[in-house]
């Protein structure tokens, strides 16, 4: 039996073409499809796969850059991690090793002082010395071995130039780099009572009133008061602004009526006093008029951060000191007769701060 042998059929080459034919329009358009689809797809994801690399680079870079430019000048040349950017007024022994900082001042006292005013001086001291403030004395007038007698007087630090105010001081040996470790800086003139005022009271109440720039109230009975804000207010703690027909209202926005304290007895949160001390110019003397630009400092909204503490009050007693027409005088803070300023127009010698105090009102 014969095995039946398929025979295959004859394949006609036309039909081999035309299938041929047929598919070849549908390949070449997926392709087409593919290739303008890459064109497209491609170079998107490689633009992104550059900015990538580039934000990745340009971020390496800027690190590199700063890890070698933002270091203080002077100091590329020294090895990363010994660079010291801060300090501060703690004074240390010639040997051995400093006592223990567990009671270490976290906050800075300075008091630019003449001898003459010795005594409101001593209780500010003592008083601030005791709620373990650094002290720092400005000596206006040269002297400094009279302050020997004091027995606080090793602990406190000196600093002496003659005829020069608190503000050549600050500018010059309070740097925001070196006052960094200090949560407050006090700049505060001599002629001021202390006796109703507690300093850890203060920054108690400042801290927890979120004042970056602040003053004590002055004692309505006993102070001589130039701006109305500064006066006490009864049964009050803090207060932010003052109210003067015709000058001040509710929906008053600049300095004297808010966000304003006095130059006499300013105190700076670490941060305000980094923007103030930048703003301090080389030549500045008496400082009248910068009280009206201490809102770019005050770290935020000035009507809110700036404020007088009503809680903590102060004497002001107007001694005319430095520059002033009766500094030859012998003055003392038991002495009510000088608490006020000599009027100009019953004096034989005119004051030349009035001309200071013009011209500062003109410029600002």
């Amino acid at each position: 039996m014969k095995l039946f042998n398929p025979v295959p059929l004859p394949v006609d080459p036309k039909s081999r073409r035309s299938c041929f034919c047929s598919f070849l329009p549908a390949a070449s358009f997926l392709f087409l499809v593919f290739f303008i689809g890459s064109a497209f797809i491609v170079p998107d994801y490689k633009e992104k796969l550059s900015r990538w690399r580039i934000v990745d680079s340009f971020q390496n870079l800027k690190f590199v850059t700063c890890k070698n430019q933002c270091r203080p000048p002077g100091s590329e040349a020294l090895p990363e991690g010994i660079v010291s950017r801060t300090s501060n007024l703690q004074m240390r022994p010639l040997w051995g090793f400093p006592k223990s900082n567990e009671n270490s001042s976290s906050n800075l006292f300075t008091l630019a002082v003449g001898i003459k005013q010795r005594d409101i001086v001593d209780e500010m001291v003592k008083k601030f010395l005791s709620s373990n403030f650094t002290v720092m004395l400005f000596h206006y007038d040269g002297v400094v071995d009279e302050w020997k007698d004091y027995k606080w007087n090793d602990h406190v630090i000196h600093v002496s130039a003659h005829n020069q105010t608190k503000w050549w001081f600050a500018k010059r040996f309070l740097h925001p780099d070196i006052v960094a470790e200090y949560n407050y800086i006090f700049l505060w003139d001599e002629d001021l009572g202390v006796e109703n005022f507690d300093p850890e009271k203060y920054v108690s109440i400042v801290k927890s009133k979120g004042l970056e720039i602040s003053q004590p109230a002055l004692d309505t009975n006993q102070s001589e008061i130039h701006q109305q804000i500064t006066a006490r207010m009864r049964k009050s703690i803090v207060h932010r602004r003052t109210f003067k027909p015709g000058i001040c209202h509710g929906n008053s926005t600049a300095p004297p009526c808010t966000g304003w304290v006095e130059m006499m007895a300013p105190v700076f949160s670490r941060a305000a006093w980094r923007c103030v001390w930048y703003m301090i110019q080389n030549d500045l003397i008496h400082a009248w008029g910068l009280d009206y630009q201490l809102g770019y400092c005050a770290q935020g909204d000035r009507i809110k951060n700036i404020g007088v503490v009503d809680a903590e009050y102060i004497v002001h007693y107007g001694h005319p000191t430095l520059g002033g027409t009766d500094e030859n005088k012998e003055s003392s803070h038991s002495n009510k007769s000088d608490r006020r300023l000599e009027d100009p127009s019953h004096s034989n010698k005119k004051d030349p701060r009035l001309k200071v105090s013009i011209i500062s009102n003109y410029i600002y």
